[in-house]
């Protein structure tokens, strides 16, 4: 191995991105808790998002 290579965290030489590598890692704690843990971090898991459009410098109506 050499050096530049022993650098590179495991996730990165595994070709997965950091925001990735973090969603395996959550999933796997979540899915090892007991309840009611459980069930408040699955409720938690959930993202609420709206997509809102710009025009001309002007936001529109979010859908």
């Amino acid at each position: 191995m050499s050096a530049t290579t022993a650098a590179v965290p495991f996730w990165r030489a595994a070709g997965m991105t950091y925001i990735g590598y973090s969603n395996v890692c959550a999933a796997l704690v979540r899915r090892c808790l007991k309840e009611p843990y459980k069930s408040d971090a699955a409720s938690r898991e959930k993202v609420h998002f709206s997509i809102t459009k710009w025009t001309d410098g002007k936001q529109e109506k979010p859908n």
